[in-house]
């Protein structure tokens, strides 16, 4: 079953694929380099490749590995011989649980926590989304935000959990509007929309990532679907946000997506000739920007941020200019490694989607088939 549909421009800057990039640099960046990542490197950094049992092989199936956690254990999805997605988690051993909320006719994992607790969504048979919390003791539990749509390709998408077990995401209303929403540990749901968010179809707030003091980071689409960053404290105080550079027209703007401890916020936006480029946004506001070496410059090729760890490191993927992905690794000083997945064939697909604590990295590359195997590289 597919994922519940987004505007094209939010797919290539949300969803778990190759996105883009280019550069902005700021007056006085750090120096820029090329070598294998880890935002700790207390040894030589290991790659661990790995299919999930029953992944399918042909092309665009196989294993997405999605987040990590500090102790190693790793949460994705898989595609069966089918097209159908199921879940997993794995193992510091290597062992691989595959998991199925109830009912689900598709299965999304986006985020794993310190004990080892899941967050994201599923697919029913008639393609409604339902957020769920996957509990490491292996109990699963749904959720639906209040006003959330029950119709096709509407719903609720539960997309980051915290080291305190709540989560955070975004509903689709019965007019296709987009709503934010945190989830408590006691199951109490908040809803919210960020200020200026537009209310018509394929409008409105997204929330993508969410830290243990409780502040939310994400994006918002106005009335003329340009997004803007935002952040939503604890208190429900908002701020929004555009990166220097930005572009003004439909579809283009300022995308925040993960965030750290400390309230610096991770994300990319997209520029008025189409290309990618990462940023991070400091809790007093201030915004670098910054671009991986040798990313590409035409539309949907640059570079984009898509998880910070706790020492403000992020990892990301980069577009070059024959569109093939590659990974990075950005430093706290600014310093940026870049890398690709060793069994990854020339042309192929490297695509990180986190770091975590410890600087451990999760992702997915492609093979010569075309299908996705996951891996995790340690520092």
């Amino acid at each position: 079953m597919k994922p519940v549909r987004l505007l094209p421009s939010l797919q290539m800057a949300l969803r778990i694929a190759a996105s883009a990039l280019c550069f902005l640099f700021a007056a006085g960046a750090a120096a820029q380099q090329h070598g294998t990542p880890g935002s700790r490197p207390t040894g030589k950094p290991a790659f661990t490749y790995f299919d999930v049992p029953g992944a399918a092989t042909g092309a665009r199936q196989g294993t997405l590995a999605l987040s990590s956690n500090v102790a190693g254990k790793i949460a994705g999805y898989y595609y069966d011989a089918a097209n159908l997605t199921h879940g997993f988690a794995r193992d510091a051993s290597g062992a691989i649980t595959k998991f199925d909320p109830p009912g689900a006719d598709g299965t999304f994992p986006f985020s794993i926590d310190t004990a080892g607790n899941i967050a994201g969504y599923y697919n029913d048979t008639a393609n409604v989304a339902h957020g769920f919390i996957r509990f490491a003791t292996g109990a699963i539990t749904s959720f639906d935000a209040p006003g959330a749509g029950t119709a096709a390709d509407q719903g609720t998408l539960a997309w980051h959990i915290d080291t305190e077990g709540s989560a955070t995401g975004y509903y689709i209303d019965a007019n296709q509007v987009y709503h934010g929403f945190t989830r408590k540990t006691n199951g109490m749901i908040v809803t919210f929309d960020a200020p200026g968010a537009g209310t018509d179809t394929y409008q409105g707030t997204l929330a993508f990532g969410i830290n243990s003091t409780g502040t939310i980071a994400g994006q918002y689409v106005d009335a003329n679907y340009l997004s803007h960053g935002f952040s939503r404290a604890a208190d429900g105080a908002m701020t929004a946000f555009d990166a220097p550079g930005a572009g003004t027209h439909r579809n283009q703007g300022t995308f925040g997506r993960g965030l750290d401890a400390s309230g610096t916020i991770a994300g990319s936006y997209l520029d008025a000739n189409g290309a990618y480029h990462g940023f991070t946004r400091a809790s007093t506001g201030a915004i670098v920007t910054f671009d991986a070496p040798g990313a590409g410059r035409r539309p949907y090729q640059g570079t984009t941020s898509l998880s910070i760890d706790t020492e403000g490191a992020i990892a990301g993927q980069f577009v070059l200019p024959s569109d093939v992905t590659h990974g990075f690794v950005r430093a706290p000083n600014g310093t940026i490694v870049t890398f690709t997945v060793p069994a990854a064939c020339t042309l192929c697909q490297t695509m990180p989607e986190s770091i975590n604590a410890a600087g451990g990295i999760a992702g997915y590359f492609s093979g010569t088939s075309g299908a996705y195997h996951g891996f995790q590289l340690t520092p």
